[in-house]
């Protein structure tokens, strides 16, 4: 791999980056990024750069218009969300201009990316990507303004937190690129959080699977829909730091061997328990409850029934805190139609997982797992498995120092071994 991330001295790929907002968090950073992508086009390559919101700028947009306006029309949000990345994508082709280097920018709907019609949330339908190719046959970097689309009705939509992630990779798909490199603030994925974990290492090479799961389950390097578009179409993820030559951590296909290992230990404090109280005991009522939840599109990881009563059950589940606004809405809902006591709202619990192929198929995990939250006297409150995960529900004060035991049980000071390598 040569220092322009090609495959090799002489060849010309197509080629798909995406730089986050602390990679292009001011103008030092967004000139110094143009130098890098000037790199890239002199060694002939075709890019398309994606491109966040500079530095903090979609919080303060956010701040902005929830004290303005507490429950702010989703449809308006998503109109101010979008101004953050065309900052980002103009700026970037005024440096590139000064570089010598031909660019032209576009709005996420001008790059032909097609979305639903859910606010705040949408997703990726269709890519018309004639117009990018153009661009890209001139001779030009085309620069696109990640985290949006466009409906078919021509509505500004966004794509949800890491939607940048997401662009970048159906990018890729769409223009059957050679593969998408995500720059960020980090140099791959490790095996913890180095914030929480210092000796956290950085993996190699991962599969989609187990990416997916870490994504899925907090950690915030990749968006997990990101994960999905590139495992159906086939984009190898090269992870990999904006301020470092170094080689990151390449997400693809990866062979599974026999032997179980765990990868990585991923944790989440923005997560939020919701228990109904007092459900009617009665068959379609748990259908009826995940039915408006999911027409609220709220994404629910844990799901616990309790053993039920004569007339009635609990049901528990968790969302992300991001989905608590939802939430309370999809819960007035079901006021309307579903007979229950009461519900409880509980923000004091975190999530960690340990991921992994085929983990779930060697009982011991799951003993060392617990074993070793027994001896720290942490209580369980709740446990979901897969057979790429195992995640428990703590209190949520207890969430790092769990975190970095079970990172020494599981990986401690020994070498990563990657699934398909020896």
């Amino acid at each position: 791999m040569d220092g322009t991330g090609n495959g090799g001295e002489g060849v010309m790929s197509l080629i798909v980056q995406k730089y986050g907002g602390s990679s292009v968090a001011d103008l030092e950073k967004i000139r110094f990024v143009a130098g890098k992508v000037k790199r890239y086009w002199e060694a002939q390559h075709k890019l398309v750069v994606v491109v966040s919101a500079m530095g903090k700028t979609t919080d303060n947009l956010l701040s902005m218009a929830f004290s303005l306006c507490p429950a702010p029309p989703e449809r308006e949000l998503d109109m101010l969300l979008a101004t953050g990345e065309q900052v980002s994508v103009a700026l970037l082709c005024m440096a590139l201009s000064l570089e010598g280097v031909p660019a032209v920018s576009l709005t996420g709907g001008q790059a032909g990316i097609i979305t639903t019609g859910v606010h705040t949330k949408a997703k990726i339908v269709h890519i018309e990507v004639s117009r990018i190719l153009r661009y890209l046959e001139e001779g030009k970097v085309v620069v696109v303004a990640g985290f949006q689309g466009k409906t078919a009705a021509e509505d500004i939509t966004t794509l949800g937190r890491g939607g940048s992630d997401t662009t970048a990779c159906a990018l890729a798909a769409a223009l059957k690129a050679d593969f998408c490199e995500i720059y960020t603030d980090v140099n791959g994925v490790y095996t913890a959080d180095p914030r929480v974990v210092p000796e956290a290492r950085k993996i190699p090479r991962i599969s989609y699977d187990e990416m997916s799961e870490m994504a899925n389950l907090g950690a915030k390097v990749l968006q997990l829909r990101a994960v999905d578009f590139s495992q159906r179409y086939g984009v190898r993820v090269h992870v990999r730091s904006t301020f470092s030559e170094e080689e990151g951590t390449w997400v693809e296909e990866v062979d599974v061997m026999e032997e179980v290992k765990v990868k990585a230990v991923t944790h989440s404090k923005e997560v939020l328990k919701v228990v109904l109280l007092g459900v009617p005991n009665q068959p379609g009522v748990a259908a009826s409850i995940f039915k408006v939840l999911s027409d609220f599109s709220v994404f629910i990881d844990m799901i616990i029934q309790s053993e039920g009563r004569k007339t009635e059950k609990d049901v528990a589940f968790v969302v992300t805190k991001e989905d608590e606004g939802k939430v309370r809405k999809a819960i007035a809902h079901l006021k309307e139609i579903l007979a229950f006591q009461d519900v409880k709202l509980d923000d004091s619990m975190g999530k960690i997982s340990i991921v992994g192929a085929g983990i779930a198929s060697d009982p011991r995990i799951a003993y060392r797992m617990f074993s070793t939250l027994a001896r720290m006297g942490v209580n369980i409150d709740m446990i979901s498995t897969s057979n790429l995960r195992i995640s428990c529900l703590i209190p949520r004060e207890r969430v790092e120092e769990a975190v970095q035991a079970l990172h020494e049980e599981f990986i401690g000071e020994g070498e990563v071994i990657l699934s398909g390598e020896s």
